[in-house]
């Protein structure tokens, strides 16, 4: 009976085995595709745990994968180290998703280990590179000492410029050039050169920043300049900017310095004097007086006018070329105007006594025609009466009845005093001037 069982037994193994392992191998649900599936998931934990190793420190981080599905648990020394570890394991072959359940470390001993490794390591390769820095300073000092020896030394640039001012200039240009080629070389020793290129884009930003905040200060800088190279006027030049008449004392690199001739002492920005209208009357030594005199309406005007221009220029003082003029520039209540002129040597002569002079003159010669110069005055007539006819001009003009007094004294003398003062003040070595009396004037 046992030997029948037996016989069955291996008829139906023979007829079931080709069955069961057709399904192991070729089955989509068998055992061969489950067996498939962990050896997948235990690549993906190994090569994780391998990646994390070598990485270090994530020694209390585990790994399990199952159905492709990566769960990360333990802590780390820093939260971007956990955040971390979601796109470094998306970049692993076959990972489905990922939970990262990393959290940061409490442990302040794990926390500081990382900055102490890190300041450790920073250490050392500054004890490797301190020998090169030492040399890249000791050729960065060199070149600038030699550039400071030859910024220092007052010639040439005293020679060359045209003024200290301009001069100094110089001497900081050349410093500077001396300072950047000095930079250039220590980090190219170093071999940071690219670190120029940011260090001198700050300093442009920052520049550009600065030059915005004081505006004022470089426009007036750079207007010091310009004005100490061009000489627009000289020491002790009679100017008018803006209204304001007085000698030059000195330009300094701030400002202008004027003084009127009340003795007040006038300071005007450089900037202002560059962008201004700037009269000088010292640039040419003729210069022309002006005065207006009004005659009686019923003078003969020709022979006034006449008169008048040959008595100014009868005068000592004023020049015969060009020549004394008179002209009828308009009539009034009073009477007619009568504009005279003439021209006087102003190194020589007062301006203001020399006008003063003349009109005196004028006034007498006109006086002894006959004629008695207007004054003005109104009439109120409150009779209601009709006003007196006016007096008919006379036909011809009456002579002089006397020659006019001798010409005063017109010479130079109050402004000399005022040069005195002046080249007092600009003898005075405290103080700065980019002025020279022998410059070129624009």
């Amino acid at each position: 009976m046992s030997l029948v069982r037996l016989i069955f037994l291996i008829i139906a193994v023979s007829i079931a085995g080709p069955g069961a392992s057709q399904e192991g191998t070729t089955g989509t649900n068998g055992t061969i595709k489950a067996i498939s599936d962990a050896a997948t998931d235990a690549a993906i934990a190994v090569r994780i745990r391998e990646i994390l190793a070598e990485l270090g420190g994530y020694e209390d981080v585990t790994v399990t994968v199952a159905e492709g599905i990566v769960t990360l648990r333990g802590t780390t020394a820093s939260a971007t180290e956990a955040s971390g570890l979601t796109s470094l394991v998306t970049r692993i072959e076959n990972v489905v998703a990922i939970k990262n359940e990393v959290t940061e470390t409490t442990d302040i001993v794990r926390r500081l280990n990382p900055a102490i490794d890190r300041f450790q390591a920073r250490l050392d390769q500054l004890i490797t590179i301190l020998p090169l820095m030492l040399i890249s300073a000791a050729v960065f000092v060199s070149i600038s000492s030699v550039g400071w020896l030859i910024s220092s030394r007052r010639q040439p640039w005293n020679r060359i410029a045209p003024n200290l001012f301009i001069a100094d200039l110089y001497r900081q240009i050349i410093m500077i050039v001396f300072v950047v080629i000095a930079m250039v070389v220590a980090l190219d020793i170093l071999n940071a050169s690219a670190l120029l290129g940011t260090i001198l884009g700050a300093a442009g930003i920052v520049g550009l920043a600065f030059g915005f905040a004081v505006r004022d200060t470089v426009e007036n800088y750079i207007a010091s300049i310009m004005l100490s190279i061009r000489q627009p006027f000289g020491p002790n030049d009679t100017i008018e900017i803006n209204g304001d008449e007085g000698k030059v004392i000195r330009l300094t690199s701030r400002a202008t310095i004027l003084m009127s001739f009340d003795g007040n002492q006038i300071r005007i920005p450089n900037s202002t004097v560059f962008k201004s209208r700037i009269v000088n009357y010292s640039q040419n030594a003729e210069r022309r007086f002006k005065f207006t005199i009004t005659i009686p309406m019923e003078a003969d005007l020709s022979f006034v006018r006449d008169l008048a221009a040959r008595t100014v220029q009868d005068l000592p003082f004023v020049l015969d070329a060009p020549a004394a003029v008179t002209w009828i520039s308009d009539f009034n209540d009073a009477g007619i105007e009568l504009i005279v002129t003439g021209w006087i040597d102003q190194n020589a002569t007062s301006m203001v006594l020399a006008r003063g002079e003349a009109l005196r003159a004028v006034k007498l010669a006109i006086e002894g025609t006959g004629l008695a110069l207007p004054e003005k005055s109104y009439r109120l007539n409150l009779s209601g009466d009709p006003p007196e006819a006016s007096r008919k001009p006379t036909s011809a003009p009456l002579r002089p009845q006397s020659e006019p007094a001798a010409s005063a004294n017109v010479a130079d003398n109050i402004e000399s005093e005022l040069d005195k003062i002046i080249e007092a003040e600009r003898a005075s070595e405290t103080n700065e001037d980019l002025l020279r009396p022998d410059a070129p004037n624009e």
